[in-house]
Parts: structure tokens; sequence; C-alpha cells
């Protein structure tokens, strides 16, 4: 559902991944997986790159899409990227 709304609303590019995770909340049929020697919950970890001013957007979108009712619905951090390069010129994507 979040990855559909951030493709509705124009953020084409976004990165997910399969993990475990510790953290405050913990599952209660949570168990250590054979791949890591800890876990709390299993997660998806969703990356998203923006423009600064499309952020507050996406921060909205995401807090909107993927909030329940259950605890543990996850943590998301902003950052800033200094830059980005296409690999195969080398050139940078800064406008």
């Amino acid at each position: 559902m979040v990855v559909v709304s951030l493709r509705d609303a124009g953020f084409e590019s976004v990165t997910l991944s399969r993990g475990e995770g510790a953290g405050a909340h913990r599952q209660k049929d949570a168990s250590p997986s054979l791949d890591f020697h800890f876990t709390d919950s299993p997660i998806v970890k969703l990356e998203l790159v923006c423009q600064n001013e499309e952020m507050e957007e996406a921060v909205q979108l995401i807090c909107g899409k993927a909030q329940t009712p259950e605890p543990g619905d996850g943590i998301f951090y902003v950052s800033e990227i200094d830059d980005a390069y296409r690999i195969k010129t080398g050139d940078s994507l800064k406008e």
C-alpha cells in the first residue's frame, strides 16, 4: 500500500529490503532465525531518495499509509544526500 501510494504520487524509485529487527517493540511469537542471531520482528526496509522540496509530501504519505493500530509500526529516518552519481558515466545527478 505504501509503495503503490508513493508511485501514484510520483515517487517511482523505491528500494525494498526484507530483514529482521530488534527494538523497543517485540512480537509475541518472535524467535531467532537461522539467518540472524537475534530478532524481535520481521521488517521491511524502504529506501526512497527525493528532492528536498518533495520530502514533506513523502513523510506525510508514508506516515498516513504505514500506520496501523498495532505497536511497532516502525521508524523512518530523513537524511541529506550530498550527491549521487550515475555508475555508467560517473556524472553527478545533482541538480
